[in-house]
């Protein structure tokens, strides 16, 4: 008898979204959810296959799990059992591997789940076959949720298996998109972070578009904040800059992926813009809102880059005003156009640029949280406490850290940020007059 389950999340916040939904569902079935170190019937494994870290990770949290019930089933789901299901189906203890659509009728699978010695089984059809969208929310484990949106990719970047796979994108109307929004307003979250693969693409499908989607969003009561987790420069629509503007509930901050400072390496990657696109979009957002957060995803060592193309992107973020860096070393990925490519980059070369711009992210980020003192912002704090301190974000995603009160656990508080410590966080002080308080 199956009686409880337990999950594992890696990658990005639209799988945590989806472990979230898919929790709810086997909660409903009757299922008890336990933590991943309790013993557990089941074990849910939700993997990513952005690297191959990722890859490597699922093998060891296979293992992890075991340990903590070694006859307990072990379920695969994800971009990983999509992209490679007879490599996870020969795992030692995993049962079951799902793939991009099957993820979502788990619970029929477990009817008929059996321990087997040899070989997991698999259920996988054609990823161009899987074109429903699944909608889901995250709820429960942070004071924030992660709204899904959007799922699928149609660009085909060279380094990337994302379209391989989750599909071609699609989503919901705005009107049931709005259905799912508003249960999460009758929730006590107070923040929304609208995710997706592609998100900047939502709507393609019905005529429809992520900014018509914003303006909605915007209008429903119970929600205080919303934050877009990332969107393509080129599907950075200045009225959607201009919106974020003017809202008071969608908070400046953004997350554009840049991959390179080349162009050259731009249009060898497959992507949809040119670097002076990317300079338009900071330099229209900073216009407008100049105490907004931008954060930039990066590539370095991809085939081909020479010393001079990484110095090109080097000097090319140095010299934007961005606030902080997701930095990657180029990892080869199979079923890619990059991974067919010559002149590759030796990994020590990778390490070594990876490095350079992690250093510069930590300058740029000083500099940001520097360019913040002495003004005053709201934060959401979260339900984390460490050495007597607590800690939340500012609408322009500054983490804050503060004497623990729990008071403010969930709450949305005025502080004025006073200084940074040696961990980087801004410290405040907290103006307990104007705290928006859990009704």
């Amino acid at each position: 008898m199956l009686n409880s389950v337990a999950f594992y999340t890696l990658g990005c916040k639209l799988n945590f979204s989806e472990t979230s939904t898919i929790s709810r569902q086997l909660e409903t079935a009757g299922l008890v959810k336990k933590e991943f170190t309790d013993s557990a019937d089941i074990y849910v494994i939700n993997t990513c296959s952005v690297t191959d870290h990722a890859d490597r990770k699922c093998k060891k949290v296979v293992k992890e799990a075991l340990k903590y019930n070694p006859n307990a089933f072990v379920v695969i789901i994800g971009c990983y059992a999509q992209l490679k299901p007879n490599e996870i189906a020969n795992i030692p203890g995993v049962d079951l591997v799902l793939g991009a659509a099957e993820k979502f009728n788990l619970i029929e699978h477990l009817s008929g789940i059996e321990k087997k010695n040899d070989k997991a089984g698999i259920f996988n059809q054609n990823i161009k076959e899987t074109n429903v969208f699944i909608p889901g929310f995250s709820i429960g484990d942070r004071t924030r949720s992660f709204l899904k949106v959007q799922d699928g990719c149609d660009y085909f970047c060279s380094f990337c298996t994302i379209p391989l796979a989750r599909g071609k994108s699609r989503s919901h109307t705005i009107e049931e998109t709005l259905k799912v929004a508003n249960e999460v307003s009758k929730t006590d979250i107070k923040e929304v972070v609208l995710t997706g693969v592609n998100l900047g693409d939502f709507g393609v499908q019905n005529g429809e578009t992520f900014y018509d989607l914003l303006l909605e969003l915007d209008k429903i009561e119970g929600i205080d904040r919303y934050r877009i987790s990332s969107i393509e420069p080129n599907l950075l629509e200045d009225r959607i800059i201009e919106f974020v503007s003017k809202s008071e509930k969608i908070m400046p901050h953004f997350h554009i992926p840049l991959q390179s400072g080349s162009n050259t390496i731009l249009k060898s990657m497959r992507r949809k813009y040119e670097r002076e696109l990317y300079v338009d979009k900071v330099q229209k957002i900073k216009s407008l809102m100049p105490h907004c957060s931008i954060g930039v995803d990066v590539i370095v060592g991809y085939p081909g880059e020479t010393d001079e193309e990484f110095l090109e992107t080097y000097n090319f973020i140095r010299d934007l005003d961005v606030s902080y860096l997701h930095v990657f070393p180029y990892s080869e990925r199979a079923q890619t156009t990059a991974a067919k490519l010559k002149d590759k980059v030796h990994q020590f070369k990778r390490n070594e640029r990876t490095e350079m711009l992690r250093i510069l992210s930590e300058k740029k980020k000083q500099a940001f949280y520097n360019s913040q003192l002495n003004t005053n912002h709201s934060v959401l704090f979260e339900n984390e406490e460490k050495n007597g301190k607590m800690y939340g974000f500012t609408d322009n995603y500054i983490k804050v850290e503060a004497d623990y009160d729990p008071l403010l656990i969930n709450e949305i508080t005025e502080v004025l940020l006073c200084d940074i410590n040696a961990e980087g966080f801004a410290l405040s002080e907290i103006n307990y007059t104007t705290n928006h308080h859990v009704s």
